[in-house]
């Protein structure tokens, strides 16, 4: 229906930019010349508004897929990203971390003192990878304030926002609210846990809810959202049975026929198959990111984000997850 619009219009608007022309070429008078001029300037930037509208629609619903791939990208990291088509169209992007090798550690995004009791200022995924120098790096938790009108959204990045739930970066606990929120629990020697900490609180991270456990869907019962319906780019951490590898995934969604988005069940049983045992669902939606360090001083998004409706536009968010990883040894 929107594609059918947007031609229509444009031929409307390029009928008109034709009729106004015809006038402009035939008409004597002066005043009347003026304002066919001006009538054919203005809807010759609607025409152009209008094509360039429909060739990004174009664009929007035929994509081409990315490649699948599986490799490593630092000592202890693999990354795989897979596609399905069934029951819809999906790209998932998963990073495996081998808690025990050498190099590996953490960082959940540090607290900053700001006016009026705020703990961060928001960031893309991309920017925290830089400003902080870790090597991957994804989304977080839920956080405040937050509003996605399309012409007074918040928060931009630099604006003062706070996380939903218990967090702390390497030793600093900077947000004690909703404790009953499920929280990831990293100690400063790389062991992971959901709920209970192991020794010292070191990093925290918060996310909605449980979604796995003993490998098996963790209904978390009342939610804004129908688990088993509601299709969205999504993004979670689970641990595998051993404990020490951590599973980081994303789906991309909202972008038909690349991929469409999952529920949260669908995400559930997306981590046991990439052998997840416990898992929890972070913020999704267009928060959705994954993120890689390339070159010095360059990100690489290894996901496909939709902010704002916006193919590959990173939202601006609270807080993050990164790890610190080696180069790969030949």
């Amino acid at each position: 229906m929107l594609d059918f619009a947007l031609i229509t219009a444009s031929v409307c608007a390029l009928l008109t930019l034709a009729f106004l022309a015809t006038i402009t070429r035939k008409t004597q008078r002066p005043h009347r010349r003026r304002f066919a001029v001006l009538g054919m300037t203005l809807t010759l930037l609607v025409s152009l508004s209008l094509i360039t509208g429909l060739g990004y629609r174009f664009w929007y619903t035929h994509r081409p897929l990315p490649p699948a791939v599986s490799q490593q990208l630092f000592e202890g990291v693999t990354f795989t990203r897979e596609l399905r088509t069934d029951p819809r169209s999906l790209v998932i992007n998963v990073l495996r971390v081998d808690l025990t090798a050498p190099g590996i550690s953490f960082m959940v995004t540090p607290p900053e003192q700001l006016e009026g009791g705020f703990h961060l200022r928001a960031r893309t995924t991309s920017q925290f990878l830089k400003e902080f120098g870790v090597q991957l790096a994804i989304n977080g938790s839920d956080f405040e304030p937050w509003r996605a009108h399309f012409l007074d959204y918040y928060p931009h990045v630099g604006d003062p926002v706070n996380v939903r739930g218990f967090v702390s970066s390497r030793g600093a606990t900077y947000s004690t609210t909703r404790l009953y929120l499920p929280v990831l629990y990293i100690s400063a020697n790389n062991t992971a846990s959901f709920q209970k900490p192991s020794g010292d609180i070191y990093n925290a991270i918060p996310g909605f809810f449980m979604i796995l456990k003993d490998g098996k869907w963790d209904d978390p019962g009342s939610l804004d959202v129908d688990p088993r319906t509601d299709l969205e780019p999504r993004t979670a951490i689970a641990l595998d049975k051993t404990g020490h590898t951590m599973i980081l995934i994303t789906v991309d969604g909202r972008q038909p026929s690349y991929s469409e988005g999952v529920t949260v069940q669908e995400l559930s049983g997306i981590a046991a198959d990439f052998g997840g045992v416990i898992a929890m669902n972070m913020d999704g939606g267009g928060s959705s990111t994954m993120v890689m360090q390339g070159k010095p001083g360059e990100s690489i998004v290894l996901n496909s984000p939709i902010d704002a409706e916006i193919v590959g536009r990173e939202r601006a968010v609270a807080n993050h997850l990164g790890v610190f990883a080696r180069p790969v040894q030949p």
